[in-house]
């Protein structure tokens, strides 16, 4: 699947970079499961933690969140923070 240039996913977001959730890609589960912890199309995503192995570190919606690699992988996000809801 080729995406947009503005456009990667999460797990390929570097430690300190600020993004925006464009989309996400998965199932009904994954999606219910993603978006009930508030990881939603247009949320401001700050990334804490990518050591590019196991599970990365962010700050969403005034929480740390814990996230697995295959689950950063299905979701989208571009580099304009500043088009984000907070």
């Amino acid at each position: 699947m080729k995406q947009k240039s503005q456009e990667l996913s999460l797990d390929r977001t570097g430690t300190g970079h600020r993004v925006c959730i464009k989309k996400l890609n998965g199932g009904r589960h994954f999606i219910s499961r993603a978006t009930g912890i508030g990881f939603t199309p247009g949320a401001l995503v700050v990334v804490l933690q990518n050591y590019k192995v196991g599970p990365l570190i962010v700050y969403l919606r005034d929480t740390q969140v814990a996230i697995g690699r295959g689950e950063a992988r299905k979701i989208i996000v571009g580099k304009e923070p500043t088009l984000c809801r907070i």
